[in-house]
Parts: structure tokens; C-alpha cells; sequence
């Protein structure tokens, strides 16, 4: 005989069962028992979490007549009646699903409207529950909206979406609307955890935690990865199964590659990627609970009481956040979060994830205090950047010179330079527009626009720059010569940058977000006055969506 699906097997059949969504249940049922009833409902949300579960409750609710019989509309369904088997059983002839996925055309839409308009059969009302609403066309919507701002007194209609902003608005303010949050981790592993306690599954709570981070807030998908550990595990669902199942990274590996970053060894970092290659994982899933346990850290080092002693990692959290600054592990996070989307453009998954390993290792944030960079024409300053610089003595012998971030490359220009008229050693120019017209590109066009201007000192033989940034942990030694790079190429002589002391207040990022939010705010002001829009919100009701107006450019 084949075994029926958890997430079949265990779906709620009443309110009570329900879990993860107290505040639609809250109001449901308070609307059932005082018999302040809506005809038509929109229940919105991600995949998994509940909305058509709640739809077969509701209409269970609305047409249970007890196990006598003689019951009423009610919040608590006997689950003995005809209407509570049949809808349970999926054959209530006056509950009917429709997936407007495959039913989206107008026909489908009238040919339903339609029978809307005869009696139930056998049910004290006929519940309409539109799955997907927002896949139905143009055409259906405009078809149905007088239909469901008044429909015949035995008819409700419950609207289910993954996707509310594509629809109309004019369908939205004729439904009472509920949003249904995501699970969060720890309701998914408790609920599990009563699951397998009644099919007398043993599991550990470690490899329920992998599972629950794994479904992203849908219990439909946590009861499903649950079913497929069990069947790949064949016996007790161990942490090792799943993470093997799902090919996630274990926390042991996440610890090594901080541990190895702490302490600059590049080597074991490759080595950990090539593992991982190995054995199949998934490197967009490592960069993401890296990403999370760094989070962590993060959090720990702000608020030390955030660490809960029932995770598995708490002792080593603790550890990390003492060993790094809170500013590497905020550049840590960042190079995580950004890098995950790089995969896809690497040669090859591996490549890339060990590319971005390497990157929190070559990168470290800009330091307090000050730090300058000389750039000049040698053609390889940036590639020299990053090794022991060499000088030469008196006799022709190298030796050697420790690296210094204010140390210059070269002192002379090439002769083709095209020179920017030679300014006043005082006068400061218009940063702003000198630095929109540098050819920067990537992180590095993001340092410049989080600067401001403090010194500006030009002399016959070098310029010299004293900066302020907002993003400090951008501007890295390398970063810092390219930028003078930039700016030797514009006024052809050696430039000499300096990373001063306070933060930048005035920055090209800081106009062009204030420029926006005017545009902004001119464009919405501009929408609400439109004729067309105010003959909409008297005639229908229109509203417009609260952060959705853009300006143009």
C-alpha cells in the first residue's frame, strides 16, 4: 500500500491544528462566532504556509451542521458531518477549487459566475476558492469584480496568492486581506518533532534544524524534506543524512574557514573548497549559512545575551566574536551576501566560492586614523600593491622595505599625460563633478561616491588629497592607489591620497539620495493630483499601492 505524504497525512483540519498563523485564526474565528461574516476573503503569502489549508477550514466552518445534524455555522468543525468528510476527502460539491494558473481566461471566469448564481446543492453556502488569484487575465478580473463586491447571499469567495501586487487594486478593496508570515525555524522543528513522534520516527533535533532552515518558511516543504529523510536515511534521520541529503554544508566546515581566515592561511581555504567539491555540496547554501552565522557573530558582538546555550555552535560564536572586529565581520557578511550571485558568472561554482573565500582574506576594512596611497604611471602599482616593496641602494644591492601605505611607486608621469589645468595649491575643485567624470567602475566607483573632499594640495610634482569616506571598509590600501591612479591620469602627475580622521558627511551618494527622494516626493505628489486617478478612486475605489510610485530618471 502507498504511504500518504506527511504534508497530506498531517494537513490541519481545524483551527486549532493550525500552526504559525495566530493572528488569521484570531480573527476567523471571532468573525465565525459573532457571525460578522465577509463574502470574500484574500489570504496572501509565500508557498507553504497555509492559505489553502485555511480555505478548507473556512469552508468546513461556514457549512458544518454537527453530528447531529442540527449545528450551526461554527469555528470549531465536528469533522463528522457530510460537509466535514466531503470537503476533508476533496468531493463537496459546493466547495470548489479553481487554479487559476490553467483557468486564467475570461470564458473559465463567466462560465463560473455563472453557476455562482444557482443555490448550493446540499451546503448552507457555495465557497468559491480561486488559487494563484493573480494569474487570471485582464479580461477575468473585470469579468468577476461586480460579482464579488455583491454576490448572492450563499456565496463566498476566498482568494488565494503568492503574488498580491499583480493584483488589481479593484479586486483587493473588495476582500478582507490576510498575510500569512513565513514559519519561523523553531515552529518548524517542534511541529516536526510531534510529527515523528506519533509516525515513531527518531530524529535528531540537529538534523530537524537543517531541514526546517532548508524549507525557507514553508511547512509544506519542511514536511516534504522530512518524508525524503526519511526515506534516504533508512533508519534514524541523522544531522550527517541530511546534510548529505540536501548538500549543505556541515557547521564544522563554516567554523574552519573563519578559523583560517582569523589566521590568514589562504592554503586551508582552498583545501576546504576543494573538500566541499568533493563531496558534492552546494556552495550557494554554504555562502548563505555562512552569511548566517555570521550574522550571528555580528549579533553577538553587539548584544553578547543574544547567544542561545541550545544551539550547537554558541561556544564557538562566542569564540569568533571575540576574534574578529566587528568590522571584518561586517565585511565578511557583505562579500557572503554579494558573492552568492557571482556563482553563476564563475567558471565553475567551486571557483567562485573559493574566489570569495579569498576575497574576505585580500580585503580587510579601512582603519582608523590615517592612511595615504601615492599613485603614479608604473603600470603594475596596483599588482605591486599588495607585495613587500624593494629598494635599491647605493651599490646596485635590493633590499628590502617594509610595505607602507604611503610609500611611492614612481615619481614621474608619462609624458603624453593630458593635464588638467594646474590649480591653486588651496583651491579646492568641485569634487563631485570631478569625481563623476573619473572612469571608475564596481567597488571602487562606490569608494569615490562615499567620499568628501577635506584637503586639496597641488604642487609642481605631486597633488595631494586628504579624504573623508563613509564606507571605510572600501577603502583598502589596493583601492586607494587605483583611485590615485585615476586621478594621475586626469592631471598627470603623481597623486598622493590620504584617508583622514571623522566621517564623510557630504558625499555624491548622500546628494544623489536626497536628489531621488525630492523627485520622489514630486512624483507622488504629482500622481495624487492626476484627473484620471481621482476619477478611478471615486468610481471604483482605486487606491494607489503605498511605495510603489518611482520618478522617471
Amino acid at each position: 500500500m502507498t504511504a500518504l505524504a506527511l504534508a497530506r497525512k498531517w494537513r490541519p483540519k481545524t483551527f486549532t491544528e493550525l500552526v504559525g498563523q495566530d493572528h488569521v485564526v484570531k480573527a476567523l474565528t471571532h468573525a465565525l462566532d459573532q457571525g460578522r461574516l465577509h463574502h470574500a476573503w484574500l489570504f496572501t503569502g509565500t508557498r507553504g504556509v497555509g492559505k489553502t489549508t485555511i480555505s478548507r477550514i473556512m469552508a468546513k466552518a461556514l457549512n458544518c451542521t454537527g453530528s447531529d445534524g442540527k449545528g450551526q455555522m461554527t469555528s470549531e468543525p465536528c469533522g463528522q458531518c457530510q460537509a466535514c468528510t466531503e470537503i476533508d476527502a476533496g468531493r463537496f460539491v459546493d466547495y470548489i477549487e479553481m487554479d487559476a494558473a490553467s483557468n486564467r481566461g475570461v470564458d473559465e471566469m463567466v462560465s463560473l459566475l455563472e453557476k455562482a448564481a444557482y443555490a448550493p446543492s446540499s451546503a448552507r453556502f457555495k465557497v468559491y476558492m480561486i488559487d494563484e488569484v493573480h494569474m487570471l487575465s485582464t479580461h477575468a478580473f473585470n469579468a468577476m469584480l461586480k460579482t464579488l463586491e455583491e454576490p448572492p447571499p450563499h456565496v463566498k469567495f476566498i482568494l488565494a496568492t503568492t503574488d498580491p501586487q499583480k493584483v488589481p487594486v479593484t479586486v483587493l478593496s473588495r476582500c478582507l486581506q490576510f498575510n500569512l508570515k513565513q514559519m519561523p525555524v523553531p515552529l518548524i522543528v517542534e511541529h516536526l518533532q510531534q510529527i515523528l513522534g506519533s509516525e515513531s520516527v527518531t530524529a535528531e533535533a540537529n538534523a530537524l534544524r537543517v531541514i526546517a532552515k532548508a524549507a525557507q518558511g514553508s511547512m509544506r516543504d519542511a514536511l516534504s524534506l522530512t518524508d525524503q529523510a526519511i526515506a534516504y536515511a533508512a533508519g534514524p534521520v541523522t544531522e550527517a543524512a541530511v546534510r548529505t541529503m540536501l548538500g549543505t554544508i556541515d557547521e564544522t566546515y563554516l567554523i574552519k574557514i573563519l578559523d583560517a581566515l582569523q589566521n590568514k592561511d589562504g592554503k586551508t581555504l582552498n583545501e576546504i573548497a576543494e573538500e566541499m567539491g568533493l563531496r558534492s555540496m552546494s556552495f550557494s547554501l554554504a555562502l548563505q549559512d555562512l552569511a548566517s552565522l555570521l550574522h550571528k557573530i555580528a549579533t553577538a558582538q553587539i548584544v553578547p545575551d543574544s547567544v542561545l546555550e541550545d544551539w550547537p555552535e554558541a561556544n564557538e560564536i562566542r569564540r569568533l566574536a571575540k576574534a574578529f572586529t566587528p568590522e571584518e565581520t561586517q565585511l565578511f557578511y557583505q562579500i557572503a551576501i554579494t558573492s552568492r550571485a557571482d556563482l553563476s558568472l564563475a567558471p565553475d561554482e567551486q571557483a567562485g566560492f573559493a574566489m570569495a573565500l579569498l576575497r574576505m582574506l585580500a580585503f580587510k576594512p579601512g582603519g582608523s586614523g590615517t592612511t595615504s596611497v601615492t599613485a603614479n604611471s608604473a603600470p603594475k602599482a596596483a599588482a605591486q600593491a599588495s607585495k613587500p616593496a624593494a629598494a635599491a641602494n647605493k651599490s646596485g644591492e635590493a633590499k628590502p622595505v617594509a610595505k607602507s601605505v604611503a610609500s611611492t611607486v614612481a615619481k614621474t608621469a608619462p609624458e603624453t599625460a593630458t593635464h588638467a589645468p594646474n590649480l591653486n595649491s588651496e583651491i579646492k575643485p568641485d569634487w563631485h563633478e570631478l569625481v563623476r567624470h573619473l572612469p571608475l567602475r564596481g567597488l571602487l566607483q562606490q569608494l569615490a561616491h562615499q567620499t568628501e573632499l577635506v584637503e586639496w594640495r597641488d604642487t609642481p610634482t605631486t597633488l595631494f588629497i586628504t579624504l573623508t569616506t563613509a564606507m571605510p571598509q572600501l577603502a583598502t590600501d589596493d583601492a586607494l592607489l587605483r583611485f590615485g591612479e585615476a586621478l594621475r591620469a586626469q592631471y598627470g602627475k603623481p597623486v598622493k591620497i590620504q584617508l583622514g580622521e571623522g566621517k564623510a558627511n557630504y558625499t555624491i551618494a548622500k546628494v544623489d539620495a536626497e536628489i531621488y527622494a525630492e523627485k520622489k516626493l514630486n512624483a507622488e505628489e504629482q500622481i495624487a493630483e492626476d484627473p484620471f486617478l481621482k476619477e478611478l478612486e471615486r468610481e471604483f475605489g482605486a487606491k494607489v499601492v503605498s511605495g510603489s510610485v518611482r520618478p522617471i530618471n
